[in-house]
């Protein structure tokens, strides 16, 4: 019993030992205390910026339709502003003539209507013209297309580069998806998908912003002046630690 009382006991002592030996150490440079309790709230607010480490745990989706021509939407609605015209004036002018929903108006052979219609009749029949359809935006040219590869996340989904009517380029993620991330962007690189996680940096690459979310389908403009040619990959690259978190392979 004794000496199991002892091996009870031990412990419970050594636990006091230490707690009075910190008290009498804080006691005595409460000044340094103070200092190492600054400092680590300090590292511990810096770890907490630098790693974000609750994006581990955190997701996004976007849903964006497929980019087309900002001209021929407005043709587009061009056509169906002038359809709309071209009704509105015919209610107008049914409202202003009474007559013209008359009995006789709506029956062609009735003689005053084919008197109205002979040559020299004084009434003269109103005209439409019919209403031009609407036009159809181009379908966007895919310049190039690739499938994202593993970098130092998981990333699947596939990227395209359109070029639409009007010249403009976009490129397309399509059923994206890789992990959330502190200072996460979309790069277009001349390095070759899939290489080392950190070397992406290492050539000629084009930002084209902030990733808009960490899933779904996402347009992002290419800038009118930037010269993609021998472009080979559109990459998800996190600024902060300088490393891809995917790629997808696109000869340009």
């Amino acid at each position: 019993m004794g000496t199991a009382l002892r091996g009870r006991i031990a412990p419970s002592v050594v636990a006091m030992t230490i707690i009075q030996q910190v008290r009498a150490w804080v006691s005595g440079h409460r000044r340094s205390a103070i200092t190492v309790l600054v400092v680590a709230v300090i590292a511990g607010s810096f770890g907490l910026y630098w790693f974000q480490p609750w994006k581990i745990f955190t997701s996004s989706t976007v849903d964006e339709a497929v980019p087309v021509a900002a001209g021929s939407a407005a043709a587009t609605g061009l056509a169906s502003g002038e359809s709309a015209d071209v009704m509105a004036q015919a209610m107008t002018a049914s409202a202003a003539s009474p007559e013209a929903m008359s009995p006789e108006a709506m029956n062609p052979s009735s003689p005053e209507v084919v008197a109205d219609t002979l040559p020299g009749s004084s009434t003269a029949s109103p005209t439409t013209s019919a209403a031009p359809a609407p036009v159809a935006p181009a379908e966007p040219v895919v310049l190039a297309q690739g499938a994202f590869v593993d970098g130092e996340h998981a990333t699947s989904g596939s990227a395209s580069i359109l070029q639409l009517a009007d010249g403009s380029r976009y490129l397309r993620l399509e059923d994206f998806s890789t992990s959330d991330g502190p200072d996460v962007h979309v790069w277009l690189t001349d390095q070759a998908a899939g290489g080392a996680w950190g070397s992406f940096d290492d050539g000629r690459y084009v930002q084209l912003g902030e990733l808009k979310a960490t899933d779904g389908n996402q347009n992002y403009l290419i800038p009118a002046d930037a010269d993609v040619s021998g472009f080979q990959s559109a990459v998800i690259w996190c600024d902060r630690f300088s490393v891809a978190f995917g790629s997808a392979a696109l000869s340009l």
